[in-house]
C-alpha cells in the first residue's frame, strides 16, 4: 500500500495509529455503512470536512460521521460570522485530497483543525488516512497533538 501524506506525518511525529482498509462504495459515502461492514463502533468514525470561513478562509471541521455540522457553532469557535462548505470540485486543489479521501493530516496548506468534543468520549477514533478506502485508528489526542486543533461543540446532537 502506498504512503499517504497523513500516514507520513504521523509516522515522523512517532504518532501509534493503525491503518484500517474498507470498500469504499461511490454510490454510499454513509459513515454508518463503513463502520457496519466493518464492525467499527458508528460514533467512532469521524469525517472531514473543508469549509471556509468569511474572515479565517479554509478550515477543516473533524465531527462523528453519523452527525452534522453545527455551522453556528463552528463559526463562532473560529472567530468567524459566518462558513460555508467548499465547493467539491475545489477540495483537490486545496487540499490536495479527493472527496471520500480528505484526512485532517497532511492538506497542501495547514488549515485550522476543529474537532468535536465527543473525540474525548472515545478511546480511539477513526479518521481518514488520506484516500478512499483507508481510515486510521488513533488517540483523540494524537489528532490534536499533530492538527494544533482546537475542540468545541460543532456537531448537531444526534
Amino acid at each position: 500500500m502506498k504512503k499517504t501524506n497523513a500516514v507520513r506525518i504521523l509516522d515522523r511525529e512517532g504518532i501509534v495509529y493503525e491503518l484500517i482498509t474498507y470498500t469504499y462504495d461511490e454510490a454510499d459515502l454513509s459513515v454508518l455503512q463503513i463502520a457496519e461492514e466493518n464492525d467499527l463502533p458508528v460514533e467512532a468514525v469521524y469525517k472531514t470536512l473543508v469549509l471556509k470561513g468569511n474572515k479565517s478562509g479554509p478550515l477543516v471541521a473533524v465531527i462523528p460521521g453519523h452527525r452534522s455540522l453545527n455551522m453556528k457553532a463552528l463559526a463562532k469557535l473560529s472567530s468567524n460570522k459566518k462558513v460555508a462548505m467548499i465547493p467539491v470540485k475545489d477540495i483537490p486543489a486545496l487540499t490536495g485530497y479527493i472527496r471520500g479521501g480528505c484526512s485532517p493530516f497532511g492538506m497542501k496548506k495547514k488549515f485550522p483543525v476543529y474537532v468535536d468534543k465527543s473525540a474525548f468520549d472515545q478511546v480511539q477514533l477513526y479518521v481518514n488516512a488520506g484516500q478512499r478506502g483507508l481510515l486510521m485508528k488513533l488517540v483523540p489526542e494524537a489528532l490534536i497533538s499533530v492538527t494544533g486543533a482546537q475542540s468545541g461543540r460543532i456537531a448537531n446532537p444526534e
